[in-house]
């Protein structure tokens, strides 16, 4: 026999199998660039968000609406402001045209002028005469028409205010439904005229429509001695002149606010996001 040294040990072979090597480091760094990519797409999803929110705020308010100074008491008189927004990106608003209702006749209209803006008064005779200051009127103003002069306008990303002092507002009414007209430097002409049934949701071209308030005890004895005296809407002008300023905003006004805010908040998440993703490459 031989020795037993002469014979070393025998190895047993590997088993045989049919995976890929892997390269150390490879899965991490996959990992880590699957994560890279997730959060740069989070963060571009971001952006776009924002982006959207804030397009979905601009177009809430982009109407022509009309908003009292203070208060419009039924029965009583109101300054008023035409807002007409530019919604064009091409073009700028040379004309905007308002008609005022037949149902409920306003026997006083007074526009109040605008610089680079010429008016133009339409009056049309009543099928009955209404009462102003103990007088009886038997044609109202049915339309006022504002046109920029040479120049003039207003251009892409503004608005322009169009005030109007009305008197006798309707008593039996909770509120006056007008249409109007934009014409654009284009030739286009948006027509603001589609009423909203109740219930239903707003139309993509809405009328102004200003909500007319209840009149207090105070304010129907305050409002009957300004008959009397024959100078009703000059009270009830000053007092909207002094409340301008304290008035709240309208409602599509406040809902553009809050998307934009939601919006900047959004973005400035993705933009976070982006950065994040920048210095995690560079590093």
């Amino acid at each position: 026999m031989f020795p037993a040294e002469k014979f070393p040990p025998v190895t047993p072979m590997p088993a045989v199998t049919h995976e890929s090597p892997v390269t150390p480091g490879v899965s991490a760094r996959a990992g880590r660039s699957r994560t890279r990519t997730g959060l740069a797409r989070l963060g571009v999803a971001g952006s776009v968000a924002a982006g959207a929110v804030l397009l979905l705020a601009g177009t809430a308010s982009a109407h022509v609406t009309v908003q009292p100074h203070g208060d419009a008491v039924k029965g009583g008189s109101a300054v008023v402001d035409f807002k007409v927004p530019n919604e064009r990106d091409n073009a700028t608003t040379t004309k905007i045209e308002v008609d005022f209702p037949t149902d409920h006749p306003l026997a006083s209209v007074m526009p109040e002028p605008v610089p680079g803006w010429k008016i133009d008064i339409t009056k049309s005779k009543l099928a009955k005469p209404v009462e102003l200051y103990g007088s009886q009127v038997t044609e109202a103003v049915s339309k006022v028409t504002w046109t920029a002069e040479s120049g003039a306008g207003i251009p892409v990303g503004q608005f322009q205010l169009f005030p109007v002092s009305l008197s006798t507002l309707p008593k039996d009414a909770d509120q006056v439904t007008f249409k109007a007209l934009q014409t654009y430097s284009n030739k286009e002409i948006v027509r603001w005229i589609e009423t909203q049934a109740p219930g239903a949701p707003e139309p993509e071209d809405p009328a102004p429509v200003l909500k007319l308030t209840a009149a207090s005890a105070a304010e129907g004895t305050a409002a009957g001695q300004g008959s009397a005296s024959g100078h009703p809407a000059a009270a009830a002008s000053a007092k909207g002149s002094t409340a301008q300023a304290a008035s709240a905003p309208g409602s599509s006004d406040t809902v553009a606010r809050v998307l934009g805010i939601v919006g900047i908040v959004i973005g400035a998440a993705g933009v976070a996001y982006g950065l994040l993703v920048g210095r995690r490459r560079s590093a």
